[in-house]
């Protein structure tokens, strides 16, 4: 007896992880959307979202490794003639 409400317990706990993830899993489609929506008006305003983006990514990263990549890419450009 002892087993089956151990089991019991195990499964309402799962039942319970698996419905937090569900329910995160909707909010981030719900996020998702709101992101679309915001950018559809950005653009719709006259903004580059594709730019917005970049920028978005470039705030994420560490300014130490953006300004090495850019270097970098400097440094590309110029043996190829493109700077």
């Amino acid at each position: 007896m002892q087993d089956d409400n151990a089991y019991g317990i195990a499964a309402g706990e799962l039942r319970q992880f698996i419905e937090q993830f569900e329910q995160l899993e909707a909010e981030k489609k719900d996020l998702a959307e709101q992101q679309k929506e915001l950018m559809a008006e950005a653009k719709a305003r006259g903004y580059d979202t594709k730019v917005m983006r970049k920028v978005i990514a470039l705030r994420k990263r560490d300014k130490d490794d953006i300004a090495e990549e850019e270097a970098i890419l400097e440094m590309y450009k110029a043996a190829l003639g493109m700077a």
